[in-house]
């Protein structure tokens, strides 16, 4: 197995995607093992594709696009510049809280950063925000989105790991609001040592915030009934996802009005590409793990880190330091199929929840996409605001402190992650 890491690293150092980094070194694994068939490659690709509960995945993502291309991006823009306009440091308590509302919505953190930096980073450079600050609170905000009804990570994580995606769903809204209540703090704070002013200058009244909530309303019902349809068996988790795409072009179509023949294609096309990444992964992540599989390795982690402790929450903070080390090299969709069949056996045999690990794991692996060397989020909001990595970097460190002790919080708290899963599900 040495091999296959030593080669999958020498092709992304290459630059090769990481979807063919990750088939080309798991082949590696055959050519090592000649007594194995020739042909087990070829049919892990073929047969993963076929799990059905993966159809969840496009049709989620297909649900996004159109939500996004649907006029909800401009109502949801509208009720966070209500809700935290005057909070000191303006846009960028307003660019958090729609990046909160936008994770019913986009369910990718990567698609949420750049989205918004098109939309808010100019204007905050124009109200005297720093090109780093600006990169920072537009990156690090996206964090929230994929923890929100329809996460596309709990999806990967919830397929592969034969874990409730509905209890994953459900997991997601306590830490979101921690999450947004410690970058909302963080802003705050650096906001008055650098001067940055509030949006509005006046409160809002209540007739401007109901407003702004009625044009919001149908984005923030959205991961309400994905709940509801899953905790009373209306539909399976593959179901909600057709359902989804229904509720998202009648929204857009008839509630708003703006799903036209163009905005139509827009998402579609959009759909395609992403759906198409993000399979070829899923596709590919087979060859890979099926030699982590008859290499034993889950069980020579697992060995080795019964030998080191036998505390759960040093074990999650080993796990969660070592993502979020593999996250600068890797983007977290593919950290999530390649380590979930690996350390969710060694969390189990800790006795840790797979719903707790899981909400810390794909917050771990979701923060790489935020950090360099190889941050997908960071990139697109540097390239979109012309901001150095270096630059980016030192100025978005108080937000990398300010999740990192949310996660801290999580991992030695898990009742807040599991409240509502048992309180909706039961207590597994």
């Amino acid at each position: 197995m040495l091999w296959v890491l030593v080669a999958f690293a020498l092709l992304l150092l290459t630059g090769m995607p990481v979807a063919f980094a990750i088939a080309i070194s798991g082949c590696v694994f055959f050519l090592q093992h000649p007594e194995l068939p020739s042909t087990i490659p070829i049919q892990l690709t073929i047969s993963e594709t076929q799990n059905f509960a993966l159809l969840a995945v496009p049709l989620f993502i297909l649900a996004g696009n159109l939500m996004n291309n649907g006029g909800i991006t401009h109502r949801l823009l509208e009720l966070a510049s209500v809700l935290t306009g005057r909070l000191r440091g303006g846009l960028a308590q307003v660019s958090i809280m729609l990046a909160t509302l936008m994770g019913g919505v986009s369910g990718s953190a990567i698609a949420d950063a750049a989205m918004q930096a098109r939309m808010l980073g100019s204007e905050m450079l124009k109200r005297g925000f720093s090109r780093g600050y600006a990169a920072g609170v537009l990156s690090y905000g996206s964090l929230m989105t994929p923890i929100i009804p329809p996460g596309i990570g709990f999806i990967l994580y919830g397929t592969v790991g034969q874990v409730s995606i509905g209890r994953l769903f459900a997991a997601g809204f306590i830490p979101a609001f921690l999450l947004w209540a410690a970058m909302a703090f963080t802003i705050w704070l650096t906001a008055r040592r650098r001067g940055y002013q509030p949006e509005r200058k006046v409160r809002p009244s209540a007739r401007e915030v109901g407003r702004a909530a009625w044009g919001g309303l149908w984005a923030i019902l959205f991961p309400v009934f994905l709940l509801l349809g899953l905790r009373f068996g209306i539909f399976t988790p593959s179901e909600i996802g057709a359902f989804a795409v229904v509720y998202a072009a009648v929204i857009g179509v008839f509630a708003y009005r703006v799903l036209k023949r163009a905005t139509l294609r827009e998402a579609l096309d959009g759909s395609l590409t992403d759906v198409g990444s993000v399979m070829l992964l899923l596709a590919f992540s087979a060859v890979f793990g099926y030699g982590i599989v008859f290499e034993r390795v889950p069980e020579a982690i697992s060995g080795w880190m019964l030998d080191f402790t036998d505390n759960g929450d040093l074990v999650l903070i080993l796990i969660v330091l070592f993502v979020l080390i593999a996250g600068t090299f890797i983007e977290g969709g593919p950290l999530i199929i390649m380590l979930t069949p690996i350390f969710l056996p060694l969390t189990s045999q800790f006795g840790i929840d797979p719903v707790h690990f899981g909400l810390i794991f794909v917050i771990a692996a979701t923060i790489g996409n935020f950090t360099p060397p190889v941050g997908a989020a960071m990139f697109a909001v540097c390239q979109i605001l012309k901001c150095p990595i270096g630059v980016y970097t030192r100025e978005s460190m108080p937000f990398l402190i300010a999740v990192s002790a949310v996660t801290l919080l999580l991992i030695f708290v898990p009742e807040i992650v599991l409240w509502i899963p048992n309180l909706i599900f039961g207590k597994p």
